[in-house]
């Protein structure tokens, strides 16, 4: 499954941002999903992910309150909305979908790889 990002942008702090994910092949059928990021300089982090049915999501501290994490099924896309953005919020975005999303949403330890990623898009958010 190839997935595209879309929607990133140059932005002031404070605005919003929202991007969406599809697969450009296949579906998103049973498939957790979530989005990471790499800040300049920075390793990619987790940012957010949600399970297939929609009722688990689980957010980094840095997000959390900020950006909500949704998907549409039916039409076989994920989203992020961002808020209240922030310079530091400037990264490339990248969607993701694997079980390893279950085991990150669960808490559980040690390293979990995503099977499928996007190309990313970037979010670059100025003072």
């Amino acid at each position: 499954v190839r997935l595209v990002e879309s929607g990133g942008g140059l932005v002031q702090a404070g605005d919003s941002l929202r991007l969406s994910c599809t697969p450009s092949t296949l579906t998103f059928i049973g498939y957790a999903t979530g989005w990471f990021r790499r800040a300049p300089g920075k390793e990619r982090e987790f940012v957010a992910a949600i399970s297939w049915s929609g009722y688990m999501t689980r957010y980094s501290d840095s997000v959390k309150g900020r950006f909500t994490i949704s998907r549409d099924n039916a039409n076989n896309t994920m989203y992020i909305q961002m808020n209240n953005l922030k310079p530091e919020d400037t990264a490339v975005y990248y969607c993701a979908a694997g079980d390893a999303l279950i085991a990150i949403m669960r808490g559980e330890e040690g390293v979990h790889e995503p099977d499928f990623w996007g190309q990313g898009t970037q979010v670059t958010v100025s003072s």
